[in-house]
């Protein structure tokens, strides 16, 4: 008679099923995460005359320091939630945020602003890959569209609670108040996430490798600062080229030592895949066009239409509707990858060359519309192509692929930043270089769409062995 720890004992091989409370945690998760790197954008001002008196480069730090430990970390944050569990490293990520966010909201200085920015940034690395690999898990096959259109929604709207609450507090509040709203936010979410959410089953096949780790770790902060600095310093600055030439020598020492190592991070020769470089170059690029609209939309409705920062914030709500509404319809379509990445990709071109039309006199009703076209183009494409990088590795390293398309999210949109930033800075002034900026970008949007289109036009079928043939491993979707 089998013994009662036997009859308790669940099911093999069926995980849990996703309750709606358990994604309803883990996309507030991952919102809280996303919204910390647009928010500060609107405080400029305000941290600029605050009795902390940083100089102009302190300043560039506090926005930047989050955005470049959360992208340098976010690989082998997936890593380790795959090796060690999934729901630990979630809650670990969210200590983290708290910590952070409470370090600056008391920080007596620039350096502790800074540091608290970094710690934050390094919970939000935990926080995306454990987030997208849980709901992937428990979701199952029968409902992974439906759950990823849900967890992409999230990202977006996290990029827009950012604006909002920014400018918010911006213009009502301290700019502590932002950070210090964080510390008990980040407790609740880990008290959900407790409650609500599952322990899986952790991967054997995970390994976190120390040294490839390290290498690449810095090769992508380096590569991040060069981007994030480029337009500050200048792209042709040795400082600049430095990092760049850093960055890619630590990359290239990376890859050939996983190439030798028995146990890597993960397997370089996965980018074999033409689905794999396809999916990973989709993501950057909606999120270069989507970042560089972020970056030149709130200069533009402050400094030529007049909006105060808690305006400004709210004018981009827009962006929510088809974020809301277009992902469930394309969950529908997920036979149809190169159509709805190819369509949506170039919907925000499309949307990102209407915006570059306004001037001081457009009517708002018609930003407006832009924005519901950029909007509609992301949450079009947005499911399918961060579906397609995590589908690329094994089941047992879900994290770690959460990680690379995380990475190829926030690489994407340094890139967005810092093309537009190059562009407008080249001009008199916003007025004069917002529309040649915006049409670089949609320019090099809409290039990259036929790249990406065309690296998704062959279905092959799925590979049941990534042991023997790794390079293959990316076809598995």
């Amino acid at each position: 008679m089998p013994s009662p720890a036997l009859k308790r004992s669940p099911a093999p091989n069926r995980p849990p099923v996703l309750k709606r409370s358990t994604l309803l945690a883990l996309c507030a998760c991952v919102l809280v995460a996303q919204s910390l790197v647009a928010a500060v954008n609107l405080l400029i001002p305000q941290l600029s005359s605050s009795s902390l008196h940083p100089s102009h480069t302190e300043i560039l730090w506090t926005v930047d320091a989050y955005v470049i430990v959360f992208a340098g970390l976010l690989v082998p944050a997936g890593a380790l939630g795959d090796r060690y569990g999934r729901k630990g490293a979630l809650l670990a990520g969210l200590a983290l945020l708290g910590a952070g966010a409470g370090t600056s909201a008391l920080a007596s200085g620039p350096a502790l602003l800074i540091a608290g920015r970094g710690i934050a940034g390094a919970g939000a690395a935990l926080i995306t890959p454990a987030t997208l690999s849980l709901v992937l898990y428990l979701a199952g096959p029968e409902r992974r569209a439906q759950a990823m259109a849900s967890w992409t929604l999230a990202i977006g709207l996290g990029g827009l609670a950012g604006n909002v609450g920014g400018g918010l507090v911006g213009e009502f509040l301290s700019w502590r108040a932002l950070f210090g709203a964080m510390v008990p936010l980040a407790a609740l979410l880990a008290l959900a996430v407790a409650v609500t959410t599952p322990r899986t089953a952790r991967s054997p096949h995970s390994n976190l490798d120390p040294l490839g780790t390290l290498l690449l770790t810095a090769g992508l902060v380096a590569v991040l600062f060069g981007i994030i600095e480029g337009p500050v310093h200048g792209w042709t600055s040795a400082r600049i080229l430095g990092a760049f030439a850093a960055g890619a020598l630590l990359v290239t020492a990376f890859t050939v030592h996983a190439l030798r190592s028995r146990a890597p991070l993960f397997d370089p020769r996965v980018f074999a895949s033409r689905r794999l470089r396809a999916a990973a170059l989709g993501t950057a690029t909606g999120f270069f066009g989507l970042f560089s609209f972020f970056y030149v939309n709130s200069q533009y409705l402050q400094g030529l239409k007049g909006y105060g920062p808690a305006l400004t914030g709210l004018a981009i709500v827009p962006l929510t509707v088809g974020m809301a509404a277009v992902p469930k319809l394309a969950a529908r379509w997920t036979a149809y990858p190169r159509a709805v990445i190819g369509g949506g990709l170039a919907l925000i071109g499309a949307g990102l060359l209407g915006v570059s039309t306004a001037d001081a006199g457009t009517p708002y009703a018609v930003y407006a519309g832009w924005m519901l076209l950029l909007s509609a183009g992301t949450g079009l494409c947005m499911p399918a192509l961060t579906l397609g990088v995590v589908a690329s590795l094994p089941p047992g390293q879900a994290g770690l692929g959460s990680g690379l398309g995380a990475a190829a999210r926030e690489v994407g949109a340094a890139l967005g930043v810092a093309v537009t930033g190059t562009v407008l800075g080249s001009h008199t002034g916003l007025a004069d270089g917002m529309t040649p900026a915006l049409r670089t970008v949609a320019l090099l949007v809409l290039a990259a769409t036929v790249l990406v289109t065309a690296g998704f036009g062959v279905v092959r079928p799925a590979v049941r062995s990534t042991k023997s043939r790794p390079a293959e491993a990316g076809r598995d979707l």
